[in-house]
């Protein structure tokens, strides 16, 4: 059934991209969140993985993750405000999501950081110019009511 699950929103992916250009972020929903929907006026708390995705959906790690279970030395959460000293593409996909809710972003290269290259080959972490991206992303509630960063 869960190969069934990816190979529909492979489909949808492709769809997407064929009818957008490839420029649309597309979330896809892991865990549905039951808070607020988020917002660019507050800031919040995540877990945060992040993945080079390949062109045929293989993904390889960034070598950045905020959770123990993921490689992080310890699960240290991210504050964020979306539209704040972030990619376009994370903006636009944590303003679809919910307080709760775990998601994969599947970021295009234009979205994200475009042909710059991020970190160091052989370093803490790594993205090449040029690559798209795929956050997992939980995010786990507003950051103590603080509302810039």
């Amino acid at each position: 059934m869960q190969s069934i699950n990816m190979i529909l929103f492979l489909v949808l992916a492709i769809s997407l991209a064929m009818v957008t250009g490839n420029n649309a972020v597309v979330v896809e929903t892991k865990q549905e969140g039951s808070g607020p929907a988020v917002t660019r006026e507050s800031k919040y708390v995540s877990h945060v993985t992040l993945y080079i995705e390949k062109d045929d959906g293989s993904r390889t790690p960034s070598g950045w993750s905020t959770r123990q279970s993921e490689g992080a030395t310890v699960d240290q959460p991210f504050k964020f405000q979306p539209g704040v000293g972030l990619i376009q593409g994370w903006t636009e996909g944590v303003l679809k999501m919910k307080e709760g809710e775990r998601a994969e972003l599947h970021v295009p290269a234009e979205l994200g950081y475009g042909g710059s290259p991020m970190g160091s080959p052989g370093g803490a972490f790594y993205i090449p110019a040029n690559s798209n991206l795929l956050f997992d992303i939980e995010i786990l509630g507003k950051a103590g009511g603080e509302k810039e960063l």
